[in-house]
């Protein structure tokens, strides 16, 4: 990003655009899927590590498509769930000057340049966010869905806390300071789930998929009753 103001502006639009298009390609077919969040530091013998690798078996057992970050810590873990249960395993990676070093379990991966691109295809392709402990990414990529969920901008899907024992600070700190302060209503904090049980978590991304396929049949049911009423005046 810092050497990209050094050149031509057209040029770097152009790079944008080729990310957005590979992403777009590459992940219309990937089926429903989930994207989980958490930290690149946690080896493989950490609790949340082993959480989000029982997590991710869990949801691809049901036939969830992973996606992540790419790297390792918690997405490693998340990715090795999936390759594990032979389903889709994405990795959407960015270049980063440390931390960021892809993990081996993808088996459909992206490379970013651009974090905003990136941040376009967890929110596209993903009918719901786990996020386990993490550091400033995973903050990021939570609020940002959680302010688009709230502005009704993107439709509603399942924002899911993992480690309530790590995320209890900050959920009291909203429950006592925002919400007291006015600055959010009680619904915005009702958009967010603290769960810790991989079966709980599993349970509310079935519900959320159950009522966005019944959503979809509606509206093709919608769209099919149009076409016939047009048909019918056009043959009148």
């Amino acid at each position: 990003m810092i050497e990209d103001l050094k050149g031509l502006e057209t040029w770097r639009i152009f790079r944008i655009m080729s990310e957005f298009v590979e992403g777009f390609e590459e992940l219309s077919d990937i089926g429903p899927a989930v994207t989980i969040f958490g930290s690149a530091r946690f080896h493989r013998n950490h609790k949340y590590y082993k959480k989000a690798l029982e997590i991710s078996c869990l949801l691809a057992e049901n036939g969830y498509t992973i996606i992540t970050g790419g790297g390792p810590g918690i997405m490693a873990a998340a990715n090795k769930g999936a390759s594990l249960n032979k389903v889709i395993s994405v990795g959407l990676n960015i270049v980063l000057p440390k931390e960021q070093k892809p993990n081996p379990f993808q088996n459909k991966s992206l490379n970013f340049k651009y974090f905003f691109a990136r941040k376009v295809m967890f929110v596209k392709y993903a009918m719901g966010y786990v996020c386990l402990p993490g550091g400033f990414g995973t903050l990021d990529e939570f609020f940002e869905a959680l302010t688009l969920i709230q502005t009704h901008k993107i439709y509603p899907f399942p924002l899911i806390l993992v480690g309530k024992e790590y995320w209890h600070g900050l959920m009291h700190w909203i429950r006592t300071t925002m919400l007291k302060d006015k600055t959010i209503s009680k619904g915005d904090i009702e958009l967010i789930k603290l769960i810790d049980d991989p079966e709980e978590v599993l349970s509310v991304i079935n519900s959320h998929r159950d009522w966005k396929m019944k959503k979809i049949q509606q509206s093709n049911k919608r769209k099919s009753n149009t076409r016939k009423i047009t048909g019918n005046l056009i043959e009148s």
